[in-house]
């Protein structure tokens, strides 16, 4: 388990991975990509500020979930992350209810959305930060048809109302660019911040770069 792994920054060792989200998705990349990690979700306010742009919004808030937590596990490195739909320029959060979600997937149907995914890594008083921007389009949809999908009880969790993993799959039609990202976390951006800030990945576990070599 990562828990178990000292908070070492030798060249070499196996520096200790915290997620800052509750995400399980989140959660099933990092492991896919093999970073064994701790879950330490973040406490921030996620609220819009005013005259706040989605790319922005989602920037921050990922660079405020890894702050949050590097700050209080400094030998850690922190990943926090923040995925938004955005259509007519409005930003599609969770769904409180049944029927916001049947509202969202309606707005959604037959039309093209984008999904912003922010990713911020955190460590030694160092947070860098990315924004990747996919596009989705969904298939037309009737009412029968939104309703049977809302209620299976997946979209209330998910930003727009809807996982790309799950049913929901059922409902794209078209998506340019990541796919990791429109599901949580895009891997390559991730990696690629990860090195910058001295860390090396080689398809596997995550190590302290000898920045000598």
């Amino acid at each position: 388990m990562a828990a178990s792994v000292p908070p070492v920054s030798a060249p070499g060792t196996r520096p200790r991975v915290i997620l800052a989200s509750q995400s399980p998705r989140r959660r099933e990349l990092l492991a896919l990509i093999g970073i064994a990690h701790e879950v330490r979700p973040a406490d921030v306010d996620e609220s819009v500020h005013p005259d706040e742009a989605p790319v922005p919004h989602c920037e921050r808030l990922a660079r405020e979930k890894a702050h949050t937590l590097a700050v209080q596990y400094p030998d850690a490195v922190v990943i926090g992350s923040d995925t938004i739909v955005v259509i007519d320029g409005d930003i599609l959060g969770k769904p409180g209810n049944r029927a916001e979600a049947i509202a969202m997937i309606t707005r959604l149907s037959g039309r093209t959305h984008t999904v912003f995914t922010a990713v911020a890594v955190a460590h030694g008083g160092v947070t860098l930060s990315g924004v990747e921007s996919v596009s989705v389009t969904f298939r037309p949809l009737d009412a029968a048809q939104i309703a049977a999908y809302v209620d299976t009880g997946e979209p209330m969790d998910k930003a727009g109302a809807y996982g790309i993993q799950g049913f929901g799959a059922t409902n794209v039609e078209r998506i340019d660019g990541d796919y990791f990202a429109v599901m949580g976390l895009p891997l390559g951006r991730l990696v690629g911040l990860l090195r910058d800030l001295g860390f090396s990945y080689a398809f596997g576990p995550l190590m302290v770069a000898d920045r000598g070599a």
